[in-house]
């Protein structure tokens, strides 16, 4: 007969008030999403009225129309897509070999190395002397410039190298009284059976890369190169985006002029900006889990 275990009043009492107290978190969290999307969905010119909190009053997609015909929304979706792609990829290969080498402590330097690559976590040169170098190396408004300074981090380097550490020397020796390389050795063996850190580092990037707006501020100043954070940012800090946008609507026909405005335009912005994301987090979350635990592991 199994024994069912009965709570103290204490314990259910202190039950009671954590999920209290996360449920006001959760709501917190939530209610202002759902209202942003409930703005986004609803006219423009109702829900000037207000009253519109966590379901859209007078139903219409025109905001998003508007957001999906915008050329320069589109290029900067194009943008952000490359840059995720191909700076996610680069970096997590590169920080794999880095830390693959770093691995051994056969390496020549080894040791200066790693304080070097520590030193850069501790200290910065600053924004100007960034800026300096970036366009002395000719980065400044490139696309090129989302991808190269981002190509290696110090963290994921020692993230990448506490789990190389853990795999057992004898599959490294065995391979290599096969013939093995050390090329071969790292594709063949180390990087298969590596998927874990690879996807937490992967992850990093590639959240990095999307929600960045910094570079395209202060290093881009062709708008066509713009990712969608740094265009989301401008259109939330100035209305002059929009403004132009509204412009073009008012001159449209009368049988063409949609019921937006520039609040209904930037929420949409927002959501169409945010829900990849968001829709991509949940089947990933545990990665982060997972990257938390190989870093504190072992050191």
């Amino acid at each position: 007969m199994v024994k069912v275990k009965r709570h103290t009043v204490g314990e259910l009492v202190m039950r009671a008030v954590n999920v209290a107290l996360i449920s006001l978190f959760l709501a917190a969290i939530v209610a202002p999403f759902l209202n942003i999307i409930a703005l986004s969905l609803n006219d423009g010119m109702d829900a000037q009225m207000g009253g519109i909190w966590l379901w859209p009053r007078d139903f219409t997609l025109d905001n998003y129309r508007e957001v999906f015909e915008d050329p320069t929304l589109l290029n900067a979706y194009k943008i952000t897509a490359l840059r995720v792609v191909i700076g996610t990829v680069s970096s997590v290969f590169l920080t794999a070999l880095a830390a693959y080498a770093l691995k051994f402590s056969t390496l020549p330097g080894r040791k200066f190395f790693t304080m070097m690559i520590l030193f850069t976590m501790l200290f910065s040169g600053g924004i100007v002397p960034t800026y300096i170098l970036l366009k002395s190396l000719g980065l400044t408004n490139r696309f090129w410039v989302y991808i190269v300074p981002q190509l290696y981090a110090a963290w994921n380097i020692l993230l990448m190298r506490t789990f190389f550490l853990g795999i057992p020397n004898s599959l490294e020796e065995s391979a290599k009284l096969d013939g093995a390389n050390d090329f071969q050795i790292f594709f063949a063996i180390i990087l298969p059976i590596s998927k874990p850190v690879i996807s937490v580092i992967a992850l990093f990037n590639g959240v990095s890369h999307w929600n960045d707006w910094f570079a395209g501020t202060f290093f881009v100043s062709r708008e066509e190169l713009h990712p969608l954070q740094t265009v989301l940012r401008a259109m939330l800090m100035s209305a002059e985006a929009l403004r132009k946008r509204m412009f073009i609507l008012q001159m449209a026909p009368d049988d063409a002029r949609l019921n937006v405005t520039t609040e209904s335009l930037k929420m949409a912005t927002i959501i169409v900006a945010t829900v990849p994301i968001v829709l991509i987090y949940p089947f990933i979350q545990k990665y982060f889990v997972q990257g938390v635990m190989i870093g504190s592991v072992k050191g």
